[in-house]
């Protein structure tokens, strides 16, 4: 019987799920599986379906449920996703879940869910006023995890630019998308049985919020539950 573990972290864009997803990876060795980082991966190849999904990004739109699990139930039976793997952005529908909850029941695998609650005037701020670079895809903030050099990439000197989707018209918008189509989402996989935290997602340096999320999960895991 498969019975390797799977977190999924969960919260509105802006939370912090990717920038947890990393730490804990590392502290976990648990694959980070991205639905965000994979679409953008998509549009960047310019081929017919990223040109379909950039334009749905770009307006703060969610892409097809049809195509998300798809590109996630491929991701999870890779290799490096053996000892457990990290959700990060999905599920994001309720369709999502329904199908990510058969998934997980017919492979055995057990999950927590860590909700991340941050303010969303918080969210708005933080993520208008992100920047990325276009080469490695290094995030930095105006603050507090600035560039040593404004506007340029520590580790390649590539010119720093803002994600269509980190704009603050489109951070709205995803905002209301989240609310009318997410937010249910954890109030589905509380009703499967799945273990859920509600997590401080401001206000503490990303490091605290890992070992907070490590500690929660690994009494979980440790003790059996989560759902399988």
């Amino acid at each position: 019987m498969n019975s390797r573990p799977c977190l999924i972290l969960f919260g509105p864009p802006g939370s912090g799920k990717g920038t947890q997803a990393k730490l804990l990876r590392q502290a976990l060795g648990m694959a980070h599986i991205s639905t965000g980082d994979m679409l953008r991966e998509r549009v960047a190849s310019g081929d017919q379906l990223g040109q379909a999904v950039a334009g749905i990004m770009q307006s703060g739109g969610l892409v097809p449920d049809e195509l998300v699990n798809r590109m996630v139930d491929d991701r999870i039976a890779q290799p490096d996703a053996a000892n457990g793997f990290i959700l990060d952005g999905y599920p994001r529908t309720v369709a999502q879940a329904r199908l990510l909850d058969c998934v997980l029941r017919t492979q055995h695998i057990r999950a927590v869910v860590v909700h991340l609650k941050v303010d969303y005037n918080v969210i708005i701020a933080r993520l208008s006023g992100r920047r990325q670079c276009p080469n490695c895809g290094a995030l930095y903030s105006l603050s507090p995890n600035s560039p040593a050099v404004s506007e340029v990439c520590d580790y390649d000197g590539s010119k720093l630019i803002v994600r269509d989707d980190d704009r603050e018209e489109v951070v709205v918008q995803r905002l209301k998308a989240y609310d009318s189509q997410t937010a249910p989402v954890l109030e589905f996989l509380r009703g499967a049985g799945y273990p859920c935290y509600d997590v401080q997602g401001e206000g503490r340096p990303p490091q605290a919020i890992a070992r907070e999320i490590e500690e929660l999960i690994g009494k979980e895991f440790a003790s059996g539950s989560g759902q399988a």
